[in-house]
């Protein structure tokens, strides 16, 4: 079983322009995602996808492998598909979407996904973590995911999910919302037939209306395992989350 990490990066960003090369810790911030990629054990490679040359060549200078792909993708979905369709990637069956932005993400994590999808017919597995406070819930900008009992995907959404009809949940603390509540992590291990055949699918009602593609696999009836963790890592979307970042690693003494 041979897995590969596919890291998209795009130069362009409404909240923080150029983001993948910034380099305030004196690394690229793509740097620091493509070095945690490079500790999971159970990944036999990893690649940047990106359409800016600009980034390929970053990558490049610190002895990375990077690919140029289409500026017309729709999402990074279509962008990882377009890598695993490459003749030189061909031997790979699971391909791991890894963000770009993401430089604190957990190797272990990476693993664990892909150990999700060796030796199943699980067609995907995502992550998830609690909420922080009940104001993260309720921020659309953070993705909600409601499981079943065996820890499959029912549904993601930007809204509230479960709705508290009877505002059981007021006052509650943070035991019982992390219970009930489940912030959705952008990390997603693909078997490589299936990412060709959700890449090759339209997009759905759902997915438009919500802006989330994984609500396409869903339509498609697709089971998509989620795994959870007990703490979220920290994603890059602001100027504010970047230096954040900065401090943080410039606290722990790298």
């Amino acid at each position: 079983m041979s897995s590969l990490i596919v890291i998209p990066a795009r130069y362009d960003s409404t909240r923080l322009p150029g983001k993948p090369l910034l380099r305030q810790t004196g690394k690229y911030l793509i740097e620091h995602v493509y070095e945690k990629a490079l500790q999971a054990r159970r990944a036999t490679a990893v690649v940047v996808a990106t359409d800016d040359h600009r980034i390929a060549t970053a990558v490049r200078e610190f002895d990375g492998q990077a690919v140029m792909t289409s500026p017309q993708h729709r999402s990074g979905t279509d962008r990882i598909a377009e890598v695993a369709a490459m003749k030189e990637f061909s031997h790979f069956n699971k391909i791991v979407n890894v963000q770009g932005d993401e430089p604190e993400i957990d190797p272990g994590l990476i693993d664990a996904l892909i150990r999700l999808l060796e030796g199943t017919d699980i067609q995907m597995a995502t992550a998830a973590a609690p909420f922080e406070n009940a104001e993260e819930i309720a921020n659309p900008d953070i993705v909600k995911v409601v499981v079943d009992q065996r820890r499959f995907a029912l549904y993601f959404s930007r809204s509230v999910i479960p709705h508290d009809r009877d505002n059981q949940t007021a006052g509650a603390g943070p035991l019982l919302l992390a219970g009930l509540y489940r912030k959705h992590l952008g990390i997603y291990a693909y078997q490589k037939t299936f990412l060709q055949h959700l890449a090759a699918t339209a997009s759905c009602d759902l997915e438009k209306l919500e802006r989330l593609e994984q609500l396409r696999a869903l339509y498609l009836g697709a089971k998509i395992v989620v795994h959870d963790i007990p703490q979220a890592y920290h994603g890059i979307d602001t100027p504010e989350d970047y230096e954040a970042f900065v401090r943080r690693y410039a606290s722990a003494g790298a």
